[in-house]
């Protein structure tokens, strides 16, 4: 029998108001945390993004492009241990450092009826390498874009991308020089 997972619940400044099953969570558009991670790399003097193609048959967005990975932290688990857990669990990566950037609140209603209603915790790192061992029950695909490159597909194509990946890649993106300078260190 699959054990059910929950949801932290926040009100407006982020603090913890309750727990919900995560379905429910979703289908009753309850304000809850949540986090994204952009993991970015320096290459041919460019700076790029990680990206997943979530599996098709998740509970949504099931086929859209996403940042490297997201999800919603444990009750009383901190949200860059939770970012490191899903890290290793959806896309096979582990040991990447984690910095939190900042973090901003959305809703966004969905055609099969649930809702994503998140204060999202961006988190950034970095990390090298293109063997990615994803899980094909998380993820479907990866690719390695440009932030220019991504900026023009999230303009031309937006319907195929989550509706979040705009918004977190503002928070992330003023910090990813940052991030990715550390490999010159």
């Amino acid at each position: 029998m699959e054990q059910k997972e929950y949801v932290v619940l926040v009100d407006e400044r982020d603090s913890q108001i309750g727990l919900e099953e995560k379905l429910k969570a979703h289908e009753l558009g309850l304000l809850h945390r949540a986090f994204s991670v952009f993991l970015f790399r320096k290459k041919d003097n460019k700076i790029e993004l990680l990206l997943q193609q979530r599996a098709k048959h998740k509970y949504h967005c099931g086929g859209l492009w996403a940042n490297t990975c997201c999800s919603h932290p444990r009750d009383g688990e901190p949200v860059i241990k939770a970012g490191k857990r899903r890290l290793q669990e959806e896309m096979g990566i582990k040991d990447v450092s984690l910095e939190p950037v900042g973090k901003f609140a959305y809703k966004a209603v969905f055609e099969n009826g649930l809702t994503e209603h998140e204060i999202d915790h961006v988190l950034i790192g970095h990390f090298d390498s293109d063997d990615i061992n994803f899980n094909p029950e998380e993820v479907q695909a990866v690719r390695w874009v440009t932030l220019d490159q991504l900026e023009k597909e999230l303009i031309e194509k937006p319907e195929i991308f989550v509706p979040w990946l705009a918004k977190a890649l503002r928070k992330a993106q003023g910090m990813s020089l940052k991030v990715v300078g550390k490999i010159d260190e």
